[in-house]
This record gives C-alpha cells, structure tokens and sequence, in this order.
C-alpha cells in the first residue's frame, strides 16, 4: 500500500492531520517477513507486528506423523495429503447419500469456516490497534447477507410451505425491507464504532468485510440454486474441481520440471496438461453415470405434504440418451458412424474445461492473497491441505460459472415456480389467469371448443 501523502503547508503536529508515523501505521496490514511465502519486492514496512498465524503449525495427528517418522518431508506430505484426502472423499460420498438437505448443511458449514478464516487474518491486525466491533460487525453481516439470500431461497423454492404458516407469508412479503432494514442497523453500528486517527483502518476493513461476504457468502449460495436444478449440478463441479485438483497435483510430483506461475512456484505445465486432460475425461465418464439415475437429474423440490425433499421427475432432455452423427474425419478413424450419449456429457466437456484451465486460477488468486500477507495456508484445520478455503478456493469459481452457465444454456421457464406465484395471488386474479389460459388453449386447439362456439 502506498504511504499517505503529506499535507502541504499543513503543520506536522496539528491535531487535525495525521502523523506521517501513524498513517504508516495504518497502511501496514501484512503479516511478520519471516513466514514462508513472502512475495519478491514487498515493502518490508507492510508488515506490522502482529501474532503468527496458527495456520503456520504442524497439527499433523501423532499416530500418523509416527508412521511416515523415516520419510523423507516431500514424501511425508505427499502421504499426509493422501490420506487426510481420501477421507475427505468419502465424507463426500456420505453427504451426497444423506441427500439434498445434507448438502446444503456442509455448503452452510463450509460458508462459516471460510468467512471465519478471512475475517481472522484481517482481525489479527485490527486488533492490534484495539479498536472495537470489527469481529461482531463482520459476524453481523454475514447473518444479515445470509438471512437476505436464504430468505430468497425460501420465498422461491417453498412457496406451498409459506403458505400454510402465517409468519412466513408475513416474512416472505417484507423480505426485503426487513434485510435492508437489518443491514441499515450495521452500517449505522460501523459509524458510530469510527475512532479517531484510525478512521482509513477502519475502512480498510469494512471493505474487507464486504469483499469477504461478495467471494464466500453470495457464491456459496449459487452452490445450494445449482441443487435446486438436480443433485448432478453440484456433484459433477465439485468432482471435477477435486480430481483436477488431484490429478494435477499426481502430474506435478512425478513428472512436473517446468513452472507455471510465480505465484505458485510448485504448480508446473506438465501438472496443468495432466490435470486437463485427466478431468475432461473423468468429468465425460461420471455425467455418463449419473444421468442413468433420477436421484441425481431431478430437481430438489420440497413436498408440502411428506415436509421433505423429492427428486423424482421425467428427466429432461439433456439426461435422455441420444444419438449423434459423428464427423466424417472421426468416421474414419473409429469406424463408427453414430454414437449414442448423454446430451450432458457434451455439457460436461465444457465444465471440466473450464474447471481445468480457468478454474485454477481461483487457487492462483488464493496464493496471491496469502502471499500478500505471508501466510502459508488460511488455517490449519486440515493436516496437508491448510484450511477449508484453502480446499474451496476453486470451488466457489466453479459454482459462480456452473449458475451462469444454467441460466444462460439450460434452464427454462419452472412451472413450479409460476404455480407457486399464482398461488399467492388473490382468487379473483387466479380465476382471471385461469379463463385467459383455457381461451389461449381452446385457440391454439388443445382443449375442446364450449358448447356454444362448436354451434
């Protein structure tokens, strides 16, 4: 960060401006030089004396550190992250078992850790200046943002359940207004915790804070609208986001030589080539897999009367085997005319390519940000992987783009939605919609004509 300009013709000790020293101060919000991953041609003078991070430390389980005690550290990590990974997949695969709810539980949960693990790093440093609110504030925020984007869920997705309880239709309706209204309360708290010669701190991290929601809170709801759309939208991102992720990673330790980018100077071309051809075709076998089952195809909608989730539909187009003509040049090559595939498989193709080639960035984002503030990993929740926003650096990208890429090539009108619309509806207005759509129907021939227009 750039030091503050001195005032001129302004006196050095006038109470009105602040001290060149002060501000200095201020403008320091980096981490102690020596933690590894310091970025070349960093300001010494950016980094304040504030506590090391626990991240920096070795949690590694006894039972399991004395197991690899002879190995090598390279190797020791790479069984570390084996392991501790392993079980991450099939706590994976027991969440998806226990359904849609379970889901959006862990997406919940992860939301909280990973905001709680930002918000640390910047609380750390505001600390030091002992001024007040910041953590409860950031902790407000982020109950206001989620209560506005669940509250929308709630609104959109539960419509017949809003209906049958009084309170909810009361909520429902000044949604909104109470949101604005909550978040109108904090911002008010902010101006009044401003504490003099601190005021550009303070903003500092109110726009930390926000910034911080923006990346964790707004995308990890895309995480829960793309389950809504079926169980594959977000099984098949977050597979192919971790088996790059692990592919990558196997090509990189066995045969990576040339680095990527400076900001990961472990990441290697030879990774990156491995991990993208590697996801496309796991991305390619596991949408052929899951499109056979309606568990996975049909959206999650709530059933009014079991108050639970169904998945059960006539799957749509993209989940109906299909045959395609191949072009000439692979005609002659696999002495294949047709095949026949998932339309989903296509779409596949183009989400395991991005999460290949564009998805890593969101971890090269991370590292940047880590560097910024020469910490190694964002928290050390997980031995050999550091933190969980460590894990889901680029898992929230994913989700960002696999909702734009729905709402762009996929979705279309949800009759459940326009029923759950109507519903709210006065009965004259329902009873208004319902003649106009029977006399656009008797139009276009779909339902037979009255009695008194077939005389």
């Amino acid at each position: 960060m750039t030091e503050l300009r001195r005032r001129g013709g302004a006196e050095p000790d006038s109470p009105d401006n602040i001290s060149d020293k002060e501000a200095d101060r201020e403008d320091r919000l980096g981490l102690p030089d020596d933690v590894e991953g310091e970025c070349e041609g960093d300001a010494k003078g950016d980094t304040p004396d504030v506590p090391l991070s626990t991240a920096d430390t070795d949690n590694t389980p006894e039972c399991l550190s004395n197991a690899l005690k002879g190995l090598t550290a390279r190797w020791k990590n790479y069984w570390i992250r084996g392991v501790l990974g392993l079980l991450m997949i099939c706590g994976f695969f027991l969440i998806i078992y226990m359904g849609p709810v379970s889901v959006m539980l862990t997406v919940m949960t992860v939301q909280i850790k990973c905001f709680h693990e930002i918000i640390t790093i910047g609380y750390r440093v505001y600390h030091s200046y002992d001024l007040p609110w910041f953590r409860t504030l950031s902790w407000y925020f982020l109950i206001c943002v989620n209560y506005f984007f669940y509250g929308e869920t709630l609104a959109d997705y539960f419509g017949t359940l809003v209906q049958k309880q009084e309170p909810l239709q009361f909520l429902a309706r000044y949604h909104r207004f109470i949101s604005f209204a909550l978040y109108l309360a904090g911002f008010c708290m902010f101006v009044l915790s401003l504490v003099k010669k601190h005021y550009r701190l303070q903003f500092y991290m109110f726009a930390w804070t926000h910034v911080t929601l923006l990346i964790v809170v707004t995308q990890s709801h895309l995480v829960i609208q793309n389950l809504f759309e079926g169980m594959i939208w977000s099984i098949v991102p977050i597979s192919i986001v971790i088996c790059n992720d692990i592919t990558a990673y196997f090509f990189g330790f066995f045969f990576g030589r040339t680095p990527l980018i400076k900001l990961s100077p472990k990441k290697t071309w030879e990774g990156f080539i491995g991990g993208f051809f590697s996801t496309v075709v796991f991305g390619f076998i596991l949408a052929y897999v899951l499109s056979q089952f309606q568990y996975f195809v049909c959206p999650a909608e709530f059933n009014s009367e079991t108050n639970g989730f169904t998945v059960e539909c006539e799957p749509s187009e993209i989940f109906v085997m299909q045959e395609y003509t191949l072009p000439t040049v692979l005609q002659n090559t696999l002495r294949w005319k047709t095949v026949n595939l998932y339309p989903f498989q296509i779409h596949s193709i183009f989400l395991s390519s991005f999460a290949s080639l564009i998805g890593p960035f969101g971890g090269f984002f991370a590292s940047g940000f880590k560097r910024a503030f020469k910490i190694k990993d964002f928290a050390s929740t997980i031995p050999g992987h550091g933190g969980i926003m460590d894990r889901f650096d680029c898992q929230y990208l994913m989700a960002t783009f696999v909702h734009v890429y729905i709402t762009s090539f996929i979705r279309g009108p949800n009759p459940s939605k326009v029923l759950q619309q109507l519903l709210l509806l006065q009965p004259e207005q329902q009873l208004s919609i319902f003649h106009t759509l029977q006399s656009h129907l008797r139009e276009r021939g779909m339902l037979p004509p009255t009695t008194a227009q077939a005389e």
